[in-house]
C-alpha cells in the first residue's frame, strides 16, 4: 500500500480502487480495462502502475477490499455480545440484504473465480483465502451451538448462501433471500434440537 508523506493512503490510489471495485462488481472483471480505470479515476496510466503494477494486481486489491468489508460486517456481529444463534442470523441477515439491495449482481468472489478458473492463479488464490476464512468463521459460530458436528452445518450454510447468491441474479430477490433465510433457521433448529 502507497502511502503519502504523511503516513495516509495515497488518495489517488483510493480512487483507483473504488472505480475498479464499482465497475469491476457491475460489469465483470475482464470486460473492463485499465485505460477505462483510468480515465473514471482521473489519474495517469504512471499512476496506477505506481500503486498496482499489473490489473491482476488491482484486481487481488478489489477482491481483499471486498473481503475486508465482509469480516468488518460479521466481526461486528461476533462482537456484538449476541448468542451464537443470533449472530448467525445476524450474517445471513446481512446475506439477504445485499441479495435484495437494489445493486446487487450476485457474489464478487464467485464472480471473479468464474472468470480466474486456474487454481495457481493470484485472483483464485485470493477467492479461496476469502471462502476459507467465511468458512472457518461460519463453523466456528456453529461449535457454539448445539451437539452435532459443526463443520456439516457450516458447509450447508456455505452452500445456502452460494446458491442465494447465484439465485438473486436470477429471479425474485425478496423470494431468493426469504427462502435462504428459511433454510438458516432450518440450519439452527436442527442444531438447537440436536
Amino acid at each position: 500500500m502507497v502511502q503519502t508523506s504523511t503516513g495516509r493512503v495515497s488518495e489517488a490510489r483510493s480512487r483507483l480502487l473504488e472505480t475498479a471495485t464499482r465497475i469491476f462488481y457491475t460489469e465483470g472483471i475482464h470486460a473492463v480495462g485499465i485505460d477505462r480505470i483510468v480515465a473514471e479515476a482521473k489519474v495517469t496510466r504512471a499512476t496506477l502502475y505506481r500503486h498496482f503494477p499489473s490489473k491482476e494486481e488491482l484486481v487481488v486489491a478489489y477482491l481483499q477490499a471486498v473481503s475486508q468489508l465482509d469480516r468488518a460486517q460479521i466481526d461486528d456481529a461476533v462482537t456484538s455480545g449476541q448468542p451464537p444463534t443470533e449472530i448467525v442470523r445476524t450474517v445471513a441477515k446481512s446475506i439477504t440484504d445485499g441479495i435484495t439491495s437494489g445493486h446487487f449482481r450476485g457474489c464478487a468472489f464467485l464472480n471473479a473465480v468464474a472468470e480466474y478458473p486456474d487454481a495457481e492463479h493470484p485472483v483464485h488464490k485470493a477467492v479461496l483465502a476469502h471462502r476459507e476464512w467465511f468458512a472457518d468463521t461460519i463453523t466456528s459460530l456453529f461449535a457454539q451451538i448445539g451437539d452435532t458436528p459443526p463443520e456439516p452445518a457450516a458447509r450447508h450454510f456455505v452452500m445456502l448462501r452460494d446458491g442465494a447468491m447465484a439465485a438473486g441474479c436470477l429471479t425474485n430477490p425478496t423470494q431468493v433471500g426469504e427462502t435462504f433465510l428459511r433454510g438458516v433457521e432450518g440450519l439452527l433448529d436442527f442444531r438447537t434440537n440436536a
